[in-house]
Formats: structure tokens, C-alpha cells, sequence
């Protein structure tokens, strides 16, 4: 081994050591069994494992195969991502839609392109959400972009950052945001959210991930095509599958087909992945009654813990951030919750903010009342030994 991959190695093993020093270390643990109560995971439609999706999963991979073989622009476009896209921007009312394999892949890769630098002929000014998703971040990193932030739904701040940045009257402008933000359950006021980005001509991105398939008209999401330019999504939180879209104008999707490297040179999603997303999107209309009782159950279960004492911060959705401070609090109630055979997801730094350490508490539609109230206990007993 040559001294200079030693000397590499060296680095990356005091980066690790830093990590762990500080409670930071990220480590593989097998996901909670059956005997479990879950509030972890995404699925908040529990689609995963219904009848239909794993029906057409098999039906697309008996006559599909279990791989697309190429990129889409090659050979890999078989006949059902149309079918699937054409579903999605009927859904969104865009013109047209594009999928792909991943929801990281499509935020950090379409972001990238949009804001290409060569294509515009310069730096655009990007104003964002300072909670976005790391894949909108890496977007604009991967495109050179700085992004002007500002705190979490503050649209006044929004406004206030487009009035003192000077720039060129012909700079494009964006407004990057998600409707629902992944680790404090808050949601965007999209009708407001929109009139910025027409009062400052900006063209607006929204991240749709944690939205799809619990909010807005017949569960598709709070977004519609009048409101922005790209409304991103995925299908693997609430529809059960996996991978993401951008839903938008036929003319952004053909740029994106053209210059977007997260398309063009990527495999093509496989047909079983596919069928399962087809089949959770015809599905979405008609769980009408369980996205009601998932979100009743969130506002009772916020309102219990609040009369505890937790900061639940401003959530209002099916995710519930339980705010804890530091490091090694979180992991002590985690660890708790772990002893009475309940997981909750211990958020920490760098997914957050520092000294916002957490317990997310994700509901699902399979969570029953009395579910809620053994979390409840097992959340009293740790406020008591504290």
C-alpha cells in the first residue's frame, strides 16, 4: 500500500474517531421485528406490503423482466414509464412528468441541471428553505450555486433575501422548498408560497416527497402545476415503493431529458419497481378515510405530548419531531423506548441542527390508538427518570 493511501486511510479513521467522540457515529442495526411497535419508517399508507402492489410488481416483472437493461434513452423505455408519467401529471395538472430511480437521485440531479450555470448564462439567485433535504443542497453544490437561506416557512425572509440581493435584472431566480419537511412534520402555505415566486418571477421547485399520498386533493400532495414550475415527488414514503418524479411543463421535462445526468446516464428503474408505484398511485384516491384518521391521530397524539412537556416545534402532519437538545439525550430516550420494544428514528446533527437532537416519530395508518397510548407511557416513564 503506497504512503499516500495510507495517509488517506489515516484521515478517514480520525474522521471516524471524531464522529464517534461526539456521539455521531453512524453504524447498520437490522430493522425492527415483528414484536416491535414501529413509528420509524415512511410508509405511511402501509402500501408496501398490500395486495395490489405486490400483485402488479410480479405481473410487471413476469412480462417485463426484473431489470430495464439501459438507460431510457438507450433501450430501457419500456411502455409503463410513460403509462406511470402520463398518471402523475394528470394527477399534478402539468403537461408531462419523468421518473426516476431514487427521490435523492432526482432532487440532486434535476436541481443540478435547472441550474446550470452554462445553460443560463450565469449564477442564478437561489433563495431556499434552510430545513430542504440534503439531495436539494447537493444540487445546488453540484451546480456551483450559492443558496441564500432562510429559517424554516419564514416566507417574509424569503421575500426580504429577493429585495436586498443585488443582481442583474435578467439573473434567474428560484425558489426551492418541500411542502412538508421530513424532520419537523411542518408544512409550506403553498398559495402563499407560490404568490412569492410570482411576485419575484422565480421559478419555483417544490420537494413533494413526505406530502404524496397523505395531502391535498385525492392524496396526491399539496402542489398542482398552477403553484410551481417542478413539483418533485416519490414513491417511497406513502406509496410504498420506491423511486421519485418531477411533475412540470413538457418543455422542462425535454430540457431535463436532455440535460440531466441523473437521467440520461443512469439505468432505467426496474419494471417491478415500477408496477408497485402504478399500482400505489391508483390506489391513493381512494384511502380518503385512512389519510383523515391518520392525520386526527397525529393532531391527538401532538396534543398528549405537548400536555408531557415535549416540543413537538410546529408540526402538523403524520411526522412528529419529539426536539431533545443534545446527543446524548436523544439516545437516552431512544435507548428507553428501545427496552420497552418501541422504535422512534434518533435524529441527530448533521440531518438537523446543532443542539436539535430528536426522537421522529412517524405515524402510520396501521397505528392504532392504543398503539399511541404505550408510546405515551413509555415516553412518561423517561420523562420520570430523567
Amino acid at each position: 500500500m503506497s504512503s499516500f493511501v495510507k495517509s488517506n486511510e489515516t484521515m478517514y479513521d480520525a474522521f471516524l474517531a471524531e464522529r464517534r467522540s461526539r456521539g455521531m457515529f453512524r453504524s447498520l442495526r437490522a430493522s425492527p421485528g415483528a414484536d416491535t411497535l414501529d413509528f420509524t419508517h415512511n410508509d405511511y399508507l402501509c402500501l408496501s406490503s398490500h395486495p395490489r402492489l405486490i400483485e402488479r410488481a410480479a405481473e410487471y416483472a413476469a412480462r417485463w423482466g426484473v431489470g430495464s437493461r439501459a438507460s431510457r434513452l438507450v433501450s430501457g423505455n419500456l411502455p409503463i414509464f410513460e403509462m406511470l408519467e402520463e398518471k402523475i401529471a394528470d394527477a399534478k395538472g402539468t403537461e408531462a412528468a419523468l421518473i426516476f430511480a431514487t427521490g435523492y437521485q432526482t432532487n440532486a440531479t434535476v436541481l443540478a441541471a435547472l441550474l446550470d450555470k452554462g445553460v443560463l448564462g450565469r449564477e442564478s439567485l437561489v433563495v431556499a428553505d434552510k430545513l430542504n433535504h440534503a439531495s436539494m443542497h447537493l444540487g445546488c453544490r453540484t451546480a456551483g450555486v450559492r443558496q441564500r437561506r432562510y429559517p424554516n416557512l419564514d416566507l417574509n425572509a424569503a421575500a426580504r433575501l429577493f429585495d436586498k440581493t443585488k443582481t442583474a435584472d435578467d439573473t434567474p431566480r428560484f425558489l426551492l422548498t418541500e411542502s412538508v419537511f421530513s424532520m419537523d412534520g411542518s408544512r409550506v402555505d403553498i398559495g402563499q408560497l407560490s404568490g412569492l415566486a410570482q411576485q419575484y418571477d422565480a421559478f419555483l421547485y417544490v420537494d413533494e416527497a413526505h406530502a404524496t399520498g397523505v395531502l391535498g386533493t385525492d392524496g396526491y400532495g399539496l402542489a398542482k402545476g398552477r403553484d410551481a414550475q417542478v413539483i418533485m415527488g416519490t414513491f417511497s414514503k406513502a406509496l410504498g415503493s420506491a423511486g421519485g418524479y418531477v411533475a412540470c411543463s413538457r418543455l422542462v421535462r425535454d430540457y431535463v431529458l436532455n440535460a440531466c445526468g441523473g437521467f440520461i446516464f443512469s439505468t432505467a428503474p426496474s419494471p417491478a419497481q415500477v408496477g408497485a408505484a402504478d399500482a400505489g398511485w391508483d390506489l391513493v384516491p381512494e384511502l380518503a378515510a385512512q389519510r383523515e384518521a391518520l392525520q386526527k391521530n397525529a393532531a391527538w397524539l401532538r396534543g398528549e405530548l405537548t400536555g408531557l412537556g415535549y416540543d413537538t416545534g410546529v408540526s402538523s402532519t403524520q411526522i412528529i419531531p419529539l426536539i431533545l437538545g443534545e446527543v446524548d439525550l436523544a439516545l437516552a430516550a431512544h435507548t428507553c423506548l428501545m427496552d420497552q420494544g418501541i422504535a422512534t428514528a434518533w435524529i441527530r446533527p448533521p440531518a438537523v441542527p446543532p443542539h436539535t437532537s430528536r426522537l421522529r416519530i412517524s405515524l402510520n395508518v396501521g397505528h392504532t390508538r392504543s398503539d399511541l397510548e404505550r408510546l405515551l407511557d413509555a415516553l412518561s416513564y423517561w420523562k420520570r427518570q430523567s
